[in-house]
């Protein structure tokens, strides 16, 4: 639809995340189909409002997307700046503690890996906490042997930063490369350049466990180093977070702040 090929490129031109206009465009197609629309531009607010208030949604997360998504459509699209969709309520984010897997356990699965590949991308995902994202989007002038550093470019929220290069990762990143000699990105894909975030998914559940994600290696991480004294200022920062805030979710479940509690009995 054109339309949304309009908005996708606005959004482009204003530094939305790919992931971003991903799903926005993803919501406002189903939208459209849902309640058979012909010509989005003559959608009004009322039907917007009225789709957002009797939607079922499956998580608060998606809700905010959809109204994020449409808010953007009416404000681009239909011209209406002033779209009055504040009335309608944004759900507050359920303050959930990430779940996190015990840092040994997790290195001894992820040393027994005996494909090469796999194990690099889940070694370097755990070893520097990083987002799916960064992994994939990583490239082979990224990593810096030299200063024993890898830079994360373009990453989430439009940063830049620099994460340290272990010594074992770079002998299992040195192992990978030689026997799989990546093109242009660190982590080529069977029938592209890039390997895909879905894939990585399926390496945590082959190789972790069947209820995992990619993103508990990020989370265990970040625990871990926590947990072995890393001042939060420091986390937040390797971590790429905007505000300390974020990162101290991770001192309510470090082990290490529980059991420096001097208990009462």
């Amino acid at each position: 639809m054109k339309v949304l090929d309009k908005l996708t490129q606005i959004l482009r031109n204003r530094n939305y995340s790919k992931n971003t206009i991903d799903t926005y465009i993803c919501y406002l197609d189903k939208y459209f189909i849902e309640e058979k629309i012909k010509d989005p531009y003559q959608i009004s607010l009322a039907q917007v409002k009225h789709y957002l208030q009797h939607k079922e949604y499956s998580s608060i997360s998606q809700q905010n997307q959809i109204i994020g998504a449409l808010k953007l459509f009416c404000k681009y699209m239909l011209g209406k700046k002033a779209i009055h969709l504040d009335k309608i309520e944004r759900p507050r984010k359920e303050k959930k503690l990430p779940k996190v897997i015990e840092g040994e356990l997790l290195k001894e699965k992820i040393l027994a890996i005996q494909n090469l590949k796999h194990k690099a991308i889940l070694s370097l995902a755990f070893s520097c906490a990083l987002r799916v994202s960064e992994v994939i989007n990583l490239k082979m002038v990224d990593i810096d042997r030299q200063r024993m550093i890898i830079n994360i470019k373009n990453a989430k929220g439009k940063k830049d930063r620099i994460v340290k290069l272990s010594a074992p990762l770079l002998q299992i990143l040195e192992d990978y490369y030689k026997a799989y000699k990546p093109k242009t990105y660190l982590f080529n894909g069977q029938f592209s350049l890039q390997y895909s975030a879905s894939s990585c998914n399926k390496l945590m559940k082959k190789y972790i466990g069947s209820e995992t994600h990619f993103h508990l290696l990020r989370h265990s991480s970040a625990t871990l180093l926590h947990e072995k004294g890393l001042d939060i200022m420091v986390l937040s920062k390797l971590l790429g977070h905007s505000s300390v805030k974020t990162t101290q979710i991770y001192t309510h479940i470090s082990n290490r702040v529980i059991s420096n509690i001097e208990m009462a009995l």
